[in-house]
């Protein structure tokens, strides 16, 4: 079962990254996320709700983020999710060009790992503030 997981883990973050992608080109092609003629919230609903089962498997030790990548992946979705909030009023988002490609990516891959991040976040912090009283009363996650 816990192997079943992590391949369904792998995939969805596979498959996340990749729609975040693709969704921020398209955006971008349009000239951006305000220019587009069609309405992104589902799309961007589905990525958060990708992002968080990645999350929530990672969270439970059994997604593709292990307990060793946790540090790397919140450093890189700190960067991604603060690049995602201000590309498009930073004056990079103001540029021609490349501009609303980077802008539009940016800004999905930040709404695919935003919710995974908060995850693992909450694990992060746990496992910094716990102590051994606290594991002999609450079973320990597993793979920490």
């Amino acid at each position: 079962m816990e192997s079943m997981l992590k391949t369904i883990g792998s995939w969805l973050f596979l498959i996340g990254i990749l729609v975040a992608v693709i969704v921020g080109l398209v955006v971008g092609a349009y000239g951006g996320v305000d220019a587009v003629t069609w309405d992104v919230t589902p799309i961007a609903a589905i990525l958060a709700l990708l992002g968080f089962i990645v999350g929530l498997l990672s969270f439970l030790a059994i997604g593709t983020i292990t307990h060793e990548r946790v540090p790397t992946f919140l450093i890189a979705a700190l960067i991604l999710v603060g690049i995602g909030a201000t590309s498009t009023t930073w004056t990079f988002g103001t540029w021609g060009g490349l501009a609303p490609y980077f802008t539009g990516i940016t800004t999905y891959i930040a709404v695919f790992a935003a919710p995974a991040a908060g995850l693992l976040a909450i694990r992060a912090i746990w496992d910094a503030g716990k102590s051994e009283e606290i594991e002999k009363i609450i079973p320990k996650i597993p793979g920490t």
